[in-house]
């Protein structure tokens, strides 16, 4: 007898349905993609039991004909692809004509549609059995309707590995807020054991848009979401990606579109990982929702039975142009975008005393002044910042602070107080500094309230940033020490120091062997002056032992640029003048990413006026 069968059809669609259907929330997707593809633009889900009782979709779409409805239940039966160049182009979410034949085979499915406002629609039904249909007349408005009831009901040894209802329910919820993200034009809805979870209606224009990003991803995340849109090449890229201050523990909060599909592919989140790669907080995750807009021809999307993934045909171009459009969106944002932002944000949200009313009242400056009482009029600054405007005074006609009071600024930067003392102009985002706390943190004044900065954190993304400048142009300025330091290390790492003359030479050192155990130091970077020499060398040294040959290191040089930056930044406990802390404070504002140091922390926070009167329940 022969050995080689053929499967029957029945076990052909059960295994089918196992690539398909994993779970409930792999039914509800494959049926809400078929009616987003019919045109709908109001989609209704109900679903009991986590989606294992039952799972309804209803939509408004362009409905199915009556002589096609048996035939949409059929393996590979589908109307959005005919020949080759359809597949190589597909421009729709579903076209494999798998899902329903899938679903069917493992559940009890009934699919009701009609073409037309006369209400006169028919009904085919199928419920595990070898491709047999049953049609009936049933009244529908246009669109369709699909019933999936008991899934797997015969197959029980699939049914056993589903979790718990409200596990599954989370992953069938997760599933309407992925395409809730894709489709802002279509209203959907979801209901659960009969209770209204979800209902967001569609969303035109960019406010309402981002309204329903915060309602599916939180108002947390558009608080802290930069957004942008930039078009390139026949690239476009678009959505919102957040703060590094705002990163996840898990990657839980990562949306990616190409052209309308979600999508999870290695070369995109190898890209966003190297956007955020010298500003996220180690073992911390990026949180963002991205639109990749390309032409469907240059994109395979039939590389995967449950279509998550994606093959470009110029993977290399995607990757720079995702790479290279976040990372300049995020080296952008600076402190007075990013209080702006936080100010509108505030603005929108209704009050705690008035639920539902958009609040009216703006950000206001700062003022010792009571709750409802009038704000001082006259001189803004005498009147706004007087400690601080006192305090600058003083220290324009004083003498310049010693060279060591604050690292020495690059060439081409501002000077320390001479657009402080002025009479006129705007305050400066971050304010001005009024004290210094434990030697620790600054303490600054701005319109909004309080400003908070960690003053190493934010020196350290300074003196970072300059040296990655310099790197790139190579013009790192060198200071030859006047007494030239030696220092006692391994055989290896002296060895390693005489391999990579060139590499320390780059970098702005000078170090020579002096014996099989120690070196001698002649030069320093000078952006790094002051910075503890033997330390700085024997950390550069590890990360040169660590990312050995040359071309490993031309990939790591960053890494090494920070090391050397955390030791040249001003440390805890040291004293600065309030020249020195409103000179820090104007670097900021003029820094790439200074909203965090080169390890993904923080480097000011603001609390408002408002959050202070809160704290001491004024007005209240």
């Amino acid at each position: 007898m022969s050995k080689i069968k053929l499967l029957s059809p029945r076990l052909a669609n059960q295994i089918a349905a196992g690539e398909v259907v994993e779970r409930p929330s792999s039914v509800i997707k494959e049926l809400l993609e078929n009616s987003l593809d019919a045109g709908a633009t109001r989609l209704e889900v109900d679903v009991e039991d986590g989606g294992v009782k039952l799972m309804r979709v209803r939509d408004n779409g362009s409905g199915i004909d009556k002589e096609d409805l048996a035939m949409a239940l059929s393996r590979h039966a589908t109307s959005k692809i005919t020949d080759l160049d359809d597949l190589e182009a597909v421009a729709t979410l579903g076209f494999r004509g798998e899902a329903l034949a899938s679903i069917s085979s493992v559940a009890r499915l009934a699919l009701t549609s009609a073409t037309d406002e006369s209400g006169a629609g028919w009904q085919v039904t199928a419920a595990g059995r070898d491709m047999e249909t049953e049609m009936a007349p049933a009244p529908h408005p246009q669109g369709a309707t699909v019933e999936v009831r008991d899934l797997f009901f015969n197959t029980p040894a699939r049914r056993k590995f589903l979790r718990t209802e409200k596990t599954e329910f989370n992953h069938l919820e997760d599933v309407v807020k992925r395409l809730a993200l894709s489709r802002y034009d279509v209203t959907f809805s979801l209901r659960h054991n009969g209770r209204a979870i979800h209902n967001w209606r569609g969303a035109a224009s960019q406010p309402e848009r981002e309204r329903r990003v915060a309602q599916v991803c939180g108002p947390a995340f558009m608080d802290n979401a930069v957004h942008l849109d930039i078009e390139r090449s026949g690239l476009r890229l678009w959505g919102w990606v957040a703060l590094p201050t705002f990163s996840r523990s898990q990657a839980d909060l990562q949306h990616f579109y190409v052209n309308g599909r979600s999508i999870r592919d290695k070369l995109v989140s190898h890209a966003v990982r190297q956007a955020y790669q010298d500003v996220l907080y180690h073992g911390r995750h990026p949180a963002f929702v991205l639109y990749l807009e390309v032409d469907p021809a240059t994109v395979d999307v039939n590389v995967h039975p449950t279509k998550h993934e994606v093959r470009f045909r110029d993977g290399r171009t995607v990757h720079n142009f995702i790479f290279s459009s976040l990372h300049h969106a995020l080296a952008e944002v600076s402190p007075g975008e990013r209080l702006d932002h936080q100010a509108q944000q505030q603005y929108q949200r209704p009050r705690d005393d008035a639920p539902g009313q958009m609040s009216q009242q703006a950000p206001m400056a700062l003022a010792g002044a009571s709750a409802g009482a009038e704000r001082p009029s006259g001189d803004w600054r005498q009147n706004y910042f007087p400690a601080a405007m006192q305090a600058s005074q003083e220290a324009a006609v004083a003498e310049a602070p010693p060279p060591q009071a604050y690292p020495p600024q690059s060439a081409g930067s501002r000077p320390v107080m001479a657009d402080l003392s002025a009479g006129e102009g705007e305050i400066p985002p971050l304010g001005f500094a009024i004290a210094q706390l434990k030697g620790i943190y600054i303490l600054a004044e701005n319109a909004q309230g309080l400003i908070i900065v960690d003053m190493h954190a934010a020196h350290e993304r300074i003196t970072y940033e300059r040296m990655k400048t310099a790197f790139s142009g190579g013009s790192i300025q060198a200071q030859p020490l006047l007494v030239p330091v030696t220092l006692a290390v391994s055989e290896k790492e002296a060895a390693c120091a005489e391999e990579h003359p060139e590499t320390f030479a780059t970098l702005g050192f000078e170090v020579q062997r002096a014996g099989p155990e120690s070196l001698l130091i002649r030069q320093i970077p000078s952006i790094l002056h002051g910075a503890k020499v033997d330390q700085l060398v024997r950390d550069v040294l590890a990360d040169l032992i660590e990312h050995g040959t040359s071309e490993r290191l031309a990939h790591h040089v960053n890494e090494i640029l920070s090391t050397m930056a955390c030791h040249g930044s001003v440390r805890a406990n040291r004293k600065l003048t309030i020249a020195e802390m409103n000179a820090l404070l104007r670097d900021m504002e003029a820094t790439e990413r200074s909203g965090q140091c080169n390890h993904g922390r923080p480097t000011w926070t603001l609390q408002s006026l408002d959050e202070l009167d809160k704290l001491f329940m004024r007005g209240q």
